[in-house]
């Protein structure tokens, strides 16, 4: 496959017309196949990752844990998550883009089955713990696999849309809930998730390396570079300030994000009594369903807006109105108010993720970016971690909704960071 054309990059200000609704022809079949690869890679291994919410009450009954028990194994499944996105990124940068790709689902839909094999806490911790491994590996080759193929002007549409599928998996999650537990029980529901380890076969045969990788592989035999020279290249000058900055918006932006969307299906679906609002099955199913369309239309909507307005202005001004909106939902007690705000909620609570991938991306220099991108995102990830635990124990204590005070002001903190991040639209990978 010859390189593709350096194309000069989108003029300022809004796209016209023509090119927000022409765009997909001017596409190449690597791009497509790209995006099909990470965008169904990121949309099953959101399907596997929100089971465990959406059984929580469950497996709560059955293994007799507390809030904070409950969220302690959410957070040990985000701790994995980061190990596996720096794991992931270095053999991304090593063997290629896809034959990461193809590992990471594997280790997250196997490890998802396993889950419903489980007799003890411990043993659902472990399976949870290798989930994560490959739901952190799994962002991080995706999004290098988009990032690196796809051209400048359409690359934050590409990221948004690869970005958006994680609502998909969501929504997936609750009717595979509806369908399954009812009848087969929490176990079979976990049993499910073995499904994404198909999508491997049709990565192994269809989806190529991107050009960019090929290139640099063939110049600098990345599979030789050792972790010393990778963490200093990351801790030089002209990369350190930006990934410090990135990493710390995203762990703020990721702490409001497991704080909140860990406990949205508790905090419908637990009695008054233990601080939720007591919705049965159906009403907590349809509810999160439009909850998940909100987030869609954030995700898709926001590469967009990158297109057009640049990375960090949508990207800080998401946050903002997540903050605002957040303890809003949480002091909400009546059922139609929770129905109304929660796709807001859903759409800028959420949406904002779709510019992380495209200014890590644009940061981050070639011969370290998905290692780079895997490090950064994933120790957010990592760090955020502690969210669901923290909104358990003060749930414990308070309620569900005022724990959701937490994850507005990780949510506001992130969007003051952002601001400090430089513009980086337009700009081509090396």
């Amino acid at each position: 496959m010859p390189p593709l054309p350096i194309l000069p990059a989108s003029p300022a200000g809004p796209p016209s017309t023509t090119r927000v609704f022409h765009w997909p022809h001017d596409t190449t079949s690597a791009e497509r196949k790209s995006l099909i690869a990470g965008g169904l890679g990121w949309m099953l291994d959101a399907m596997d990752v929100m089971l465990y919410s959406l059984v929580l009450v469950y497996l709560m009954r059955e293994f007799a844990m507390d809030t904070r028990t409950a969220g302690l194994l959410n957070s040990l499944t985000l701790v994995a998550s980061a190990v596996g996105g720096l794991l992931f990124g270095v053999l991304a940068d090593r063997i290629g883009r896809t034959k990461a790709l193809m590992a990471s689902i594997l280790v997250y839909s196997m490890a998802s089955a396993a889950c419903g094999f489980s007799n003890s806490i411990g043993q659902l911790a472990v399976f949870r713990f290798l989930l994560g491994l490959g739901m952190g590996g799994e962002w991080t080759t995706g999004a290098a696999l988009i990032a690196e193929t796809w051209r400048a002007e359409h690359r934050g549409k590409a990221l948004g849309i690869m970005q958006s599928a994680y609502a998909i998996g969501e929504a997936i999650a609750a009717l595979v809930v509806m369908m399954v537990l009812p009848h087969f029980g929490w176990r079979a529901v976990f049993f499910v998730g073995v499904l994404p380890a198909l999508l491997v076969l049709w990565v192994r045969r269809k989806v190529p390396e991107p050009q960019i990788w090929k290139n640099r592989s063939a110049v600098s035999q990345p599979s030789k570079t050792g972790l010393g020279a990778i963490a200093r290249r990351l801790w030089q000058k002209d990369v350190r300030r930006n990934g410090t900055l990135a990493t710390a918006m995203n762990t703020c932006a990721m702490f409001g994000y497991w704080g909140l969307f860990t406990w949205i299906p508790g905090y419908l679906s637990l009695p008054v009594s233990q601080g939720g609002r007591g919705l049965s099955l159906v009403k907590t199913t349809t509810f999160f369903l439009v909850l998940c369309g909100g987030k869609w239309l954030g995700y898709a909507l926001f590469g967009f807006f990158a297109d057009a307005f640049g990375r960090r202005k949508p990207y800080s001004a998401y946050l903002l109105i997540a903050a605002a909106l957040v303890p809003v939902y949480g002091m909400s007690s009546n059922p139609f108010w929770l129905l109304v705000l929660g796709p807001f909620v859903a759409f800028f609570g959420t949406g904002f993720f779709s510019g992380y991938a495209a200014i890590a991306s644009e940061i981050f220099p070639g011969e370290i970016r998905a290692t780079a991108m895997g490090f950064s995102y994933n120790v957010g990830r990592g760090l955020s971690a502690v969210a669901p635990f923290a909104v358990g124990a003060v749930a414990a204590h308070f309620g569900i909704g005022l724990g959701f005070f937490l994850p507005a002001a990780g949510f506001l903190i992130a969007a003051l960071l952002a601001l400090a991040l430089p513009e980086t639209r337009g700009q081509e990978l090396s």
